[in-house]
């Protein structure tokens, strides 16, 4: 923790500097001593001190002060440190102000001019004060800190960026945190902003820098991820940095092909947000998504891998020897090779009240950074593949009931058993069978639900404090729609699966067939969830990217 500062304020220079004298002699190895001239000032600084989240650890403040006194800084001070301990310096004439101080501001103390010798008239109270200060107050998070409402959706998606890049930060909610609703409006009034019009989340650094409702690659660049490209040619581009892009980075970059993983949020994709994933070879107690991911990208970082972040791969063109990939920024970058892990996303609902309420109660995927925030209520989970299982299991952990929701008669065609057992044996999860939602009720959040049996078209309406969306995969590969082939779902076609009646895919001109991860465009590959026929499974992913590298190696040597 960076030492705690004590602030002097005085409009008389004489005596602040006197007063600063005798502070550092006593407190300057163990505090900051910051000394102000006029309140108003000091109200600017004391923002500044808490956007950088700086502890402040007492206050010594000059009582007749023009514009602003000082039980009226003090006033406005304590909105942004309630904890720090507030002194007022006085003359004689101002002993009932400070007798009125107490009760209206808690004022600790208050001390005469001229307060010589500070060996007798100061120093023992401040300690007195500070030592009291060190027992009670919690040292200040050093770190990221994200000021927002639970129920505002650019809120949810920077926690949910921020906690899938593995980057720590403390959540603030203004609705129920006085000093962080005091420093969100001083912000915004700071930046020509309105309390009755927030923006948020409003983001604070700890260097005192802020972003106001930022877009994720602004919120990247400033976190310290790397959001632009080092080089414009690679031996091995890789689109997606879910398993089979990290297996891919991290084989690549070992067996010394320049590598570049390009991902348009973070790493670890779908498998990223798992919050148990049990049978995954080599960890017989489970690890969680986000472990799995943190380990594979310190590993393919390690090993050489370029990894970009909030970079989107838009549109792929072959033009040989080289293949080249078009950034949503305008940027292209060419390369020897390049495989397609860009996995799939979660279908959105198509129901009423479902997307206006996305973020503010209803949720695609785990959503694991919310889930806390629903301790003893009621969830709803849609959806029988693994990825819906593991998130009913972690949020029965929070919540007091999580109601399953599947359109089949069970779960057994589409999940793991180890989770159906998992799941039968959890007390607080039901499943409900032959039902879906039907519509999504709330003003600003939701509220309710309105659920229809699929045999009968019976509807009820619950009451829900939170939908959580697992409800089936579409492909991401719009990137190469026109250039590799695909099936009629998006899914892209590679190896056998290219060749119909023994022919080979039309355009191909190579003696031989494509090779078994290649697209019908030599040198261009897929791995993972974005292929046709993939074993949506962990383990297989990560297979297929390390399988990929091999392959494009196997390329290299005939170009």
């Amino acid at each position: 923790m960076a030492k705690p500062i004590i602030m002097t304020v005085d409009d008389e220079p004489q005596v602040l500097n006197a007063v600063e004298r005798d502070l550092r002699r006593h407190f300057r190895s163990e505090y900051r001593i910051v000394k102000v001239g006029s309140g108003s000032e000091a109200l600017e600084v004391v923002r500044q001190l808490q956007q950088r989240n700086d502890p402040v650890a007492l206050f010594l403040v000059d009582q007749r002060m023009p514009h602003v006194s000082g039980t009226e800084f003090l006033a406005q001070a304590m909105k942004l440190y309630p904890d720090a301990r507030k002194v007022l310096l006085t003359a004689y004439a101002d002993t009932e102000a400070a007798i009125d101080s107490i009760n209206t501001i808690g004022l600790d103390h208050y001390l005469l001019k001229p307060w010589d010798p500070p060996e007798q008239n100061l120093y023992p109270v401040l300690d007195d004060l500070l030592s009291d200060w060190w027992q009670t107050t919690p040292p200040p998070f050093d770190g990221i800190r994200v000021a927002g409402t639970l129920w505002s959706p650019k809120s949810h998606d920077v926690k949910d960026f921020l906690a899938r890049n593995r980057i720590p930060y403390l959540w603030l909610d203004i609705e129920q945190d006085a000093v962080a609703r005091e420093l969100v409006d001083a912000t915004l009034a700071s930046l020509g902003g309105a309390a009755s019009a927030r923006r948020l989340p409003v983001v604070f650094f700890p260097d005192g820098a802020t972003l106001v409702e930022p877009d994720l690659r602004t919120l990247a660049e400033k976190a310290g991820l790397r959001t632009v490209a080092t080089q414009p040619f690679y031996d091995l581009i890789v689109v997606g940095a879910g398993p089979a892009g990290l297996g891919a980075a991290v084989y690549g970059a070992s067996e010394g092909l320049r590598t570049l993983m390009i991902d348009k949020q973070a790493t670890g994709g779908q498998a990223g947000t798992s919050s148990r994933i049990e049978n995954y070879l080599g960890f017989p107690k489970g690890l969680s998504g986000a472990d799995l991911a943190q380990r594979a990208t310190v590993q393919a970082a390690r090993l050489g891998a370029e990894i970009l972040t909030t970079q989107e791969a838009v549109k792929v063109r072959a033009e040989d020897p080289n293949r080249y990939l078009l950034l949503a920024d305008g940027t292209e970058l060419s390369c020897k090779a390049l495989i397609i892990a860009t996995g799939v996303t979660v279908r959105r609902l198509d129901a009423p009240g479902v997307d206006r309420l996305t973020g503010a109660g209803v949720y695609y995927g785990a959503a694991l950074t919310e889930a806390a925030n629903y301790r003893g209520q009621h969830v709803y989970v849609v959806g029988g593949a693994n990825s819906a299982g593991q998130g009913a299991m972690f949020f029965s952990r929070y919540a007091s009931q999580v109601t399953m929701l599947v359109r089949r008669e069970g779960l057994q065609a589409t999940m793991s058993q180890y989770l159906i057992d998992q799941i039968a044996a959890t007390p607080n999860i039901d499943l409900r069978t032959y039902c879906e939602v039907a519509e999504a009720h709330g003003a600003e959040r939701l509220e309710s639900l309105t659920l229809r049996d699929c045999r009968n078209g019976v509807i009820e309406t619950v009451p829900a404090a939170a939908l959580f969306l697992f409800i089936g995969a579409a492909p991401h590969s719009e990137l190469v729609a026109g250039v590799v082939e695909r099936n009629e779902a998006g899914f892209i076609l590679t190896g056998q699966d290219l060749l119909r009646g023994g022919k080979k895919p039309q355009g191909w001109k190579l003696q031989r067939d494509p090779l078994p991860l290649e697209t019908s465009v030599p040198g261009i590959f897929a791995a993972g969830d974005v292929r046709h026929n993939a074993v949506r499974r962990v383990a297989s992913a990560v297979g297929e990217g390390a399988i990929a590298v091999s392959l494009v190696h196997q390329y290299l040597k005939t170009v």
